[in-house]
Order: C-alpha cells, then sequence, then structure tokens
C-alpha cells in the first residue's frame, strides 16, 4: 500500500481515497490512518463485563515524577508493577522516549500505556516522514490527548486507566534559555503545563508537598540545579515514596535495580548510567550500607 500524508490534520479530519494501482493514497494524520486499516485504537469491553464491571486484576505502574533542571527535564519512575496487593515485576519501565526530545512517564496501566506510546512515536515519525518537518510542540500534545480521550471507556471501567507526564524540550527556545516543558494530562486528555516539576501515581501524594519545598524553599532550586543534584534530589524522593506507598519500589541493592532516570535536553533525550546512580545513591543516602 502506498501512502501519502499530502496532509495531516489533528483536529481529526481526514479521507481516503483510491491511488494508483490499487493503492490508497491516505489523506489525514496517523490516527485516522490506522481507523483506515481498522485497527483498534480502544479496547472493546464485553456488554456483560461493560455492565457489570471487570473482576480481573490489571497490573498497574506507580510513582513517576519530572522536574525542570539547570539544562532541560529530568523525568523518572521506579520498576515495580503491581495487580492488586501482589508485586508482579520489579524491573518495569516507566519512561519511555517518544523521540529525539520527547519521553512520557507513565503511572496506571503499563498495557494501555504501552501501547499509547508506541502509536504516539508512529505517529510523531509518520508526520516527520510525510511533511518532512517535525511536528509542532503543540501537535505533540494535541496527539497525546487524542490518544489519552480514545481509552475513556476503559479509564471510566477502573481497568485502564493512564495518567502520564510527557516531557519535552523546545528547539525554538532561546540559546540561552531553558526549552525544558512538563505537561501533565487528566483522563480526560486536557493537558496542563507545570513549571517546575509534575509527579503522579500511587506514591505521589507523599512527595507532592517536598517538590514543592524544593522548588520554594531549597537551598538550590529546582530549576538551578546541575543533573548530579537534580538525580540525587529525585532518588530521595523515590525513596520516599517507596517507604510509604507499597506499590512503589526504591533502590534495590541486592540485584543493582535502579528507578529509570532520563534526561530531556537541547542535545536529546538521554538515560542516565547505573554506574552514575550507583554513585549518587551512594549520596543520596550517605547511611544506607547496602
Amino acid at each position: 500500500m502506498h501512502y501519502n500524508g499530502d496532509f495531516l490534520n489533528l483536529s481529526g479530519a481526514g479521507h481516503q481515497e483510491l491511488a494508483p494501482h490499487g493503492g490508497i493514497n491516505h489523506k489525514g494524520d496517523f490516527l485516522d490512518l490506522l481507523r483506515y486499516a481498522k485497527y483498534p485504537l480502544k479496547i472493546e469491553l464485553p456488554p456483560e463485563t461493560a455492565r457489570h464491571g471487570a473482576d480481573v486484576e490489571i497490573a498497574h505502574s506507580t510513582t513517576v515524577v519530572a522536574v525542570l533542571y539547570r539544562d532541560g527535564v529530568m523525568i523518572a519512575g521506579d520498576r515495580r508493577a503491581t495487580a492488586g496487593t501482589s508485586v508482579i515485576y520489579d524491573r518495569a519501565e516507566k519512561v519511555l522516549q517518544i523521540d529525539r526530545h520527547s519521553a512520557l512517564a507513565i503511572s496506571g496501566s503499563p498495557a494501555i500505556a504501552y501501547e499509547i506510546a508506541r502509536i504516539l512515536e508512529h505517529s510523531f515519525q509518520y508526520f516527520r516522514r510525510s511533511q518532512l518537518q517535525e511536528l509542532s510542540l503543540e501537535g505533540k500534545l494535541r496527539m497525546l490527548s487524542r490518544l489519552i480521550r480514545e481509552n475513556l471507556s476503559m479509564a471510566l471501567q477502573g481497568i485502564g486507566g493512564v495518567i502520564p507526564i510527557f516531557a519535552l524540550y523546545d528547539l525554538n527556545a532561546d540559546d540561552d534559555g531553558n526549552g525544558g516543558k512538563i505537561f501533565f494530562y487528566d483522563a480526560l486528555g486536557a493537558h496542563f503545563e507545570n513549571v517546575d516539576f509534575a509527579t503522579t501515581g500511587s506514591g505521589s501524594i507523599w512527595i507532592r508537598g517536598v517538590l514543592r519545598y524544593l522548588s520554594r524553599f531549597g537551598e538550590t532550586a529546582l530549576h538551578e540545579m546541575d543533573q548530579r543534584q537534580a538525580a540525587i534530589a529525585i532518588l530521595r524522593l523515590l525513596d520516599i515514596a517507596s517507604e510509604y506507598d507499597a506499590a512503589t519500589s526504591g533502590y534495590n541493592a541486592k540485584v543493582k535495580i535502579f528507578p529509570t532516570l532520563k534526561t530531556v535536553t537541547r542535545t536529546g533525550v538521554n538515560t542516565v548510567s547505573d554506574d552514575d546512580l550507583a554513585a549518587w545513591y551512594a549520596e543520596a543516602q550517605p547511611n544506607v550500607e547496602e
């Protein structure tokens, strides 16, 4: 099949025409293309389940956090996935790179969140290859809003909700300015820009006040921290969350499982190495013996 993205309309309007040689001349965005190919953008529950609720335990992710620091955004998440009161996995990846200058941190159902992240990544690629330019920052935000809104029925059932944090770097920012952007989403797809930090998930209630304190009254404000300082602050925050929230994991010293930390800067998205995390964790918890 031949896909010709002559224009992409993020409002959702689009149409298809027959192309030469029996192909498809697709005019619309990537979501329209998926609908045309009859790809399911949401899970349809059986009628009985939809009426009475689903008696199933779905894996959930927990605490994720993002802070604006000197070079951009640092975005992080713990590694634990739970189903009900059971820990089912301690190596879950909750911070996902979407393109060169954006990353998504997920809380909620990993199954739905991973699918949203995958479609979002391909949506950006589709625009870039068909239009020969990057999708605008506002276009990226609206695309994620649409995907979250498509998942509303699952969120209302209580088995597929996803509340992400979206971190981007605006390349149009002044060279001497910070182009880091942090956006928080609700279950209906509305997005809100957070100036200094954002956190969500079951453990977020324990650290939101600490983030506010660090941002307002800390010895070094969050947005003035370098990468090392920001990482140490986040490691301490996730440790606090794990102390009070059973669904959040901290650092597992026995098997060297660290939280996932990524930076989103003008040079792109980078993952903080385990070696750096080990050194910074030692600074963050100086009195803890492995």
